[in-house]
C-alpha cells in the first residue's frame, strides 16, 4: 500500500491560533485513493524545521504533501525550505513569472517572486489564487488557504492514486473499551493488515465506543466487519 506524509506549515498552526483543516481533509482524500498516511504534522515557519521534516519523511513515504508558506510575506519560507531540504538553489521559472506578471498587473514584480522555485521543481497551477504550488521529486507543495489547496490537490490526485481505495466500517457500541477489547484483538489476529480503531466517549448516557475497521481489501473488510458485528451486536 502506498504511503504519504502530510506537513502543514505555519506559526498560526503551531501556536493554536488557527485550527488545522487541511491535514484532515488531505488524509481523508488520500485514503479514498488508497494511500495510507503515516504521519500528519505541523511545524512553524522556520526553514530548518521544514527541511528536517522533508529530509526525514521523503525517504520513508511514497509521497509527501505540504501546505502553507507560499505567499510573499516574510514568514512565507516554504520555497526556501524545500530548496534547503534537497540541497539545491532556487531559480525563476520564466514562463511562470510572466504568467504571474500578466495576472497581477497592479504589482507584477511582487507576484513574479512566487516563480522562484527550487531547482528541479515542476509548477502546479493555482487557478483560484496567486502563488502557484510545485512538486520536487516525491514532494507536492500546495497553498495553505483551504479552497486553493483543495482544488489544486484535485489536479494532482490522479498521480497519487496507485492503489485500491481504503474502505472503512464504523459502528458505535454502548460499552467500555475494556468490555470489547478481546474482540478487537482477535479481529487484528484473524485479518492481518486490518486497521482497528476504538474511540471512547463518556456522557450522560454512559460510556460509548466507536469501533472503526479499515482495509484496502474489500473482502477482508467485509469479513472483519461481519466478525466484529456478530461478536458485539449480541
Amino acid at each position: 500500500m502506498p504511503t504519504a506524509a502530510i506537513l502543514m506549515i505555519g506559526n498560526e498552526l503551531t501556536s493554536g491560533d488557527v485550527r488545522d483543516t487541511n491535514g484532515v481533509w488531505l488524509a481523508q482524500r488520500l485514503e479514498r485513493i488508497g494511500v495510507s498516511v503515516t504521519i500528519l504534522a505541523a511545524v512553524p515557519d522556520e526553514i530548518e524545521a521544514v527541511a528536517r521534516f522533508i529530509e526525514r519523511e521523503a525517504v520513508r513515504a511514497d509521497f509527501v504533501l505540504v501546505t502553507g508558506g507560499l505567499g510573499g510575506t516574510p514568514d512565507d519560507l516554504t520555497r526556501e525550505a524545500l530548496a534547503a531540504a534537497f540541497g539545491v538553489g532556487q531559480e525563476t521559472v520564466p514562463e511562470l513569472a510572466e504568467a504571474l506578471r500578466a495576472r497581477f498587473t497592479r504589482d507584477p514584480e511582487y507576484a513574479a517572486r512566487w516563480a522562484d522555485l527550487p531547482v528541479g521543481s515542476r509548477g502546479i497551477e493555482n487557478p483560484l489564487g496567486g502563488a502557484p504550488g510545485f512538486a520536487i521529486e516525491n514532494v507536492y507543495v500546495l497553498p495553505g488557504l483551504p479552497v486553493e489547496m483543495e482544488v489544486m490537490f484535485e489536479s494532482i490526485e490522479g498521480k497519487l492514486a496507485t492503489g485500491p481505495p481504503i474502505g472503512s466500517w464504523r459502528r458505535t457500541y454502548n460499552a467500555r473499551e475494556s468490555e470489547i477489547v478481546d474482540v478487537l484483538v482477535e479481529a487484528r489476529e484473524r485479518f492481518p493488515g486490518l486497521l482497528v480503531g476504538s474511540y471512547p466517549t463518556f456522557g450522560d448516557a454512559g460510556p460509548r465506543v466507536e469501533v472503526v475497521l479499515k482495509s484496502s481489501d474489500e473482502e477482508q473488510l467485509a469479513a472483519a466487519a461481519q466478525f466484529v458485528a456478530t461478536a458485539l451486536d449480541t
